[in-house]
């Protein structure tokens, strides 16, 4: 039988999650959808592309993200893009690094529909990092170091991006 191997992160309360969600909390959704998908580019993709060369679908859904973004496509349109992400997540099992950046992709893209789909970025996405340096066999407490630090940069990353002052924050409600 396969190994089992967790994925995601799963403590809401730890400090640099609950840092990185207040400061979600004060910007738009637009600068939240582009943040999460500029660092979902950067960061996953390439993590999904050693694994799967070939297959295209997280970058789909990011491009189908930053076209709703634009208003070239609807809703409806996007989302078929962002369920082939979801889709090749599902398919990646056993590639545990893999499975978690297309994952974290997806709720990345996702985040046109709702703000709350960023949170993935934090819980798939760092652990994706964490996978990807430390090998999915690592130590869960040095994997959590990993994906803590990696949280880290992404608060960094959306710092870099918010606006000050946001006049028309998002209206979350994380629900945990």
């Amino acid at each position: 039988m396969p190994k089992k191997y967790r994925k995601m992160l799963t403590d809401w309360q730890a400090s640099y999650i609950q840092s990185l969600m207040r400061l979600i909390e004060t910007q738009s959704k637009t600068t939240i959808v582009n943040w999460c998908i500029d660092y979902a580019e950067m960061r996953l993709t390439p993590i999904y592309a050693k694994a799967y060369p070939d297959d295209n679908r997280p970058t789909l859904a990011i491009v189908a993200a930053r076209r709703w973004l634009g208003g070239e496509i609807k809703l409806p349109e996007a989302k078929k893009d962002i369920l082939e992400c979801h889709a090749a997540a599902r398919e990646a099992e056993g590639y545990p690094a893999a499975q978690a950046a297309a994952r974290a992709i997806g709720q990345c893209a996702s985040a046109i529909h709702a703000p709350t789909h960023s949170a993935g970025l934090m819980f798939y996405g760092a652990l994706s990092i964490a996978y990807d340096a430390l090998g999915a066999d690592a130590e869960w407490d040095k994997l959590i170091k990993v994906a803590a630090e990696e949280c880290d940069s992404m608060e960094k990353a959306l710092l870099g991006a918010a606006i000050e002052n946001e006049p028309n924050p998002a209206r979350i409600n994380w629900n945990c």
